[in-house]
């Protein structure tokens, strides 16, 4: 006969996503570093998600956060993980967020950030224009 669980470990949060927000942070600090506004993390649209999406000055891109533990390619590039249905995905948030956010002049692009696990830290790969939406 099973326990329940007790309630500090029923309420214990996933490790991928603790790790995929510790990417996340990763990247958003990357990114700033090279002069990069964060716009919005984590911009909500029914039940999904933008991660990032990062002005430089009239170029917003929605940026897709893949983080690894190491940089292998035993199950393929992080980048590979955006996949067809994903990037569906993403162009409907990326319409959401225009229609709320958006400014004359714009310019609009999707990326994907690699993060990967190194010696204490983060060594963080920005693959600008990864694909057209």
């Amino acid at each position: 006969m099973s326990r329940p669980l007790p309630a500090s470990a029923a309420k214990a949060p996933d490790p991928r996503h603790v790790r995929g927000l510790e990417g996340e942070e990763a990247a958003i600090a990357h990114l700033r570093a090279l002069g990069w506004v964060l716009e919005s993390h984590r911009f909500r649209f029914g039940r999904h998600d933008l991660d990032l999406v990062m002005r430089s000055g009239d170029l917003v891109a929605f940026i897709e956060v893949k983080t690894r533990s190491s940089p292998s390619t035993r199950f393929g590039a992080a980048a590979e993980a955006v996949g067809w249905r994903k990037r569906r995905i993403l162009d409907q948030g990326a319409a959401w967020w225009r229609r709320q956010h958006g400014r004359p002049g714009d310019r609009y692009r999707f990326d994907v950030v690699e993060v990967y696990e190194a010696q204490g830290g983060f060594r963080v790969e920005h693959i600008p224009d990864a694909w057209r939406g």
